[in-house]
C-alpha cells in the first residue's frame, strides 16, 4: 500500500494569521496520525511563513509515523535536518521568495552539491528523496547523486488530468519504472487530490509515498479531516 503522508504547511499558515497558537500544529499532527495518516511532511522556509522552524523540533516527539522535512538544503536548513535527524529529508530547490515549490531539480547541473549534502544526510542516518520533474534523463541523473528515492513533482499531471488529458501520466509511469529498475524508491507529491490521486497511483508501479497537503487540508473544509484521510487511505488501497 502506498503510504499517506500529510504535510501540515497550511495548518500552520492558518495558525500564522491570527499570531496565536490556534489552530495547534501538534495536536493536527497528533490527530492526523490517529485518523490514519502514515506520515507527517513539513516544508519549513527560510522566513518561516507558515511552518517555523521551532515546529519542526517540537513534532520531533510527537510523529511516531514517518517524519518528512523537505525544503531547499540551505545550510539553516542542513542544521536543522542535522539536529532532528527525521526519517526522510526531501530536498527541493525552491526559492527564498517562492509561493510553492515549483520545479524539480537540475540533478545533472548541480550534481556535486546533491551529491554532498545526500552523502552527509545518509552519513547520520536520514533517508533522501528528491524532487524530480517526470524526466527519464533527470532520473538518471539522481541516481549518480546517491538519493534513496526520488518524488515527482506531480503539478503538471494534475493540471493536465483536471482538463480531461489522462495521456499526461504517462511520462510519470515512464520514471517510476526506470527509477524502480535503477533501485531507487518512488514518493510523489503536489496537486494530488481526492480527483486524482486513485488514476495516479494505478498508473505508478511501486509507489511508495505520496505527501498531500493543500488539497487534502481545503477538502478537510467540507468534509472533515478524518474522513478525507481515510477517502485518500481507500483511493491509494486500489
Amino acid at each position: 500500500m502506498t503510504k499517506l503522508s500529510v504535510n501540515i504547511n497550511k495548518i500552520a499558515t492558518l495558525r500564522n494569521a491570527r499570531g496565536g497558537d490556534t489552530p495547534n500544529l501538534i495536536q493536527f499532527a497528533k490527530d492526523a496520525q490517529e485518523f490514519g495518516a502514515q506520515g507527517i511532511t513539513i516544508h519549513p522556509r527560510p522566513d518561516e511563513r507558515h511552518v517555523r522552524y521551532q515546529d519542526a523540533h517540537d513534532l520531533k516527539t510527537e510523529v511516531y509515523t514517518e517524519y518528512n522535512i523537505e525544503g531547499n538544503p540551505i545550510p539553516k536548513f542542513i542544521d536543522l535536518v542535522s539536529v532532528i535527524k527525521p526519517d526522510q529529508v526531501t530536498l527541493v530547490p525552491d526559492a527564498e521568495d517562492a509561493i510553492t515549490s515549483n520545479a524539480g531539480w537540475d540533478c545533472v547541473k548541480h550534481h556535486s552539491f546533491l551529491r554532498e549534502t545526500i552523502d552527509e544526510f545518509q552519513k547520520q542516518g536520514i533517508r533522501t528523496s528528491i524532487f524530480l520533474d517526470p524526466s527519464l534523463h533527470q532520473v538518471e541523473a539522481a541516481k549518480a547523486t546517491g538519493t534513496d528515492r526520488i518524488e515527482l513533482y506531480t503539478e503538471s499531471f494534475a493540471h493536465n488530468y483536471a482538463i480531461g488529458n489522462s495521456a499526461a501520466i504517462k511520462p510519470y509511469t515512464d520514471c517510476a519504472v526506470l527509477a524502480h529498475e535503477l533501485g531507487m524508491g518512488i514518493n510523489a507529491g503536489h496537486d494530488l487530490s481526492l480527483n486524482n490521486i486513485k488514476f495516479f497511483k494505478q498508473n505508478i508501479p511501486n509507489l511508495l509515498e505520496v505527501s498531500i497537503g493543500h488539497a487534502l487540508i481545503s477538502e478537510s473544509l467540507y468534509l472533515g479531516v478524518e474522513n478525507v484521510i481515510n477517502m485518500y487511505l481507500n483511493r491509494l488501497e486500489s
